[in-house]
């Protein structure tokens, strides 16, 4: 019975992509060493929540990998239909996060056992199935040169992006905008429907700024210009993450040897400016690690979108990296205090249990695109073979 587990396992890994799941795993393992540093300051679980956070969702990933993802993807109504009822429920019984600075977001929902879990993080999956086979039906069937078609294509991603918006939760809508950008890209949409975002978005500014920003958005955005200004105050966090990872150098002060890590010193270290951590505590090369393991992913991420045997994988997989890059670099550029602060995570290392689990579906996802082509070669070989 061992002997059949073992054999049938390696076989399963045989199917896989495995430098993809080498750079997952290891970026895992980076993530709970700089977590753990982090808890030492705290007496919450975040090392716990993230350890258990991960094998749920490398549990998640292994089981969306045994399907295909087409069949997924046939059922995508019910994927949106369960993510918008997820968000929808914050509004009726969600829990609320709000800050001095005047953030008020009520994107959790509370679990039994204290557990918090945010619907939007789901979404983002739910998103990448629906919009992915929204685009593969206009594109099989030519349809994506018509304004009207673009147009849907346009509402479908404004229904995820104003609910996060109405939850006070912009990071997140942030990036279903990014994710769209990304996806409808790949798929070949005119340039000139682009160009027309742009001027739209940038006629919309002044309303923007009126209307829809929040007053504690506008200071943030102000405070870019100059962080200086108000350095006990929105200021802050920026002006501290920066001093931790200047003070690691080249080689850091040592994991678990931060001495701004073990007082606590830039707030919420253990999710947005976990970069923070990695660069004072392992330096530059730290920071270099970080960076060149999310680029191996979204490269990697990249091939298997191109192998893909149909367009509804390829843009899977877009729609997987449209999401971590574009995390990525509004987190990173947070921590260096070349963006303002948007409470966008950094993907696969912040702290966060819904966001850990359901970045691992993502993965999933992309290894059944990987795995079905795989298998489609594979079959090809045997035939010619036969």
């Amino acid at each position: 019975m061992q002997k059949k587990i073992s054999l049938e396992l390696k076989g399963y890994f045989e199917r896989t992509d495995r430098i993809f799941w080498m750079i997952s795993i290891t970026i895992s393992i980076y993530s709970l060493l700089l977590i753990s540093s982090v808890s030492r300051n705290s007496n919450f679980g975040y090392f716990k929540i993230q350890l258990f956070s991960i094998i749920l969702g490398y549990l998640g990933a292994f089981l969306i990998t045994k399907s295909d993802y087409r069949f997924l993807c046939k059922y995508w109504y019910i994927a949106a239909g369960i993510c918008i009822f997820l968000i929808l429920c914050t509004f009726l019984f969600g829990s609320s996060v709000t800050g001095d600075s005047g953030v008020d977001a009520k994107a959790w929902i509370k679990l039994p056992g204290g557990i918090t879990f945010q619907p939007s993080e789901l979404a983002k999956i739910g998103f990448i199935i629906s919009f992915s086979k929204h685009l593969s039906i206009l594109k099989e069937n030519g349809e994506l040169k018509y304004f009207g078609k673009v147009a849907l294509l346009g509402v479908h991603a404004l229904i995820p992006m104003l609910l996060t918006h109405l939850q006070g939760d912009d990071g997140a809508a942030v990036i279903f905008f990014c994710m769209f950008l990304v996806m409808s890209f790949a798929a070949g949409i005119q340039l000139r429907y682009f160009a027309g975002i742009f001027v739209s978005g940038c006629l919309f500014i002044p309303v923007l700024w009126k209307y829809v920003l929040a007053e504690y958005q506008k200071q943030r955005l102000l405070s870019q210009l100059n962080p200086d200004a108000d350095p006990l105050g929105m200021g802050f966090q920026q002006i501290q993450g920066k001093l931790s990872i200047g003070s690691g150098k080249i080689f850091g002060q040592g994991l678990f040897h931060g001495p701004r890590v073990g007082y606590g010193t830039v707030p919420i270290q253990q999710s947005d400016f976990i970069f923070s951590v990695a660069g004072e505590e392992l330096g530059f090369i730290g920071c270099l690690l970080v960076i060149g393991l999310i680029i191996a992913l979204l490269f990697r991420t990249l091939q298997i979108a191109y192998k893909s045997s149909d367009y509804l994988g390829s843009y899977i997989c877009f729609g997987f990296f449209g999401m971590i890059v574009s995390q990525a670099i509004f987190n990173l550029g947070m921590c260096l205090s070349l963006l303002p602060v948007m409470g966008v995570t950094l993907p696969f290392f912040s702290s966060g249990g819904s966001s850990a689990a359901c970045l691992y579906l993502g993965l999933g996802l992309v290894q059944s695109v990987f795995m079905q082509k795989n298998e489609e070669a594979m079959v090809e070989t045997y035939e010619d073979q036969a």
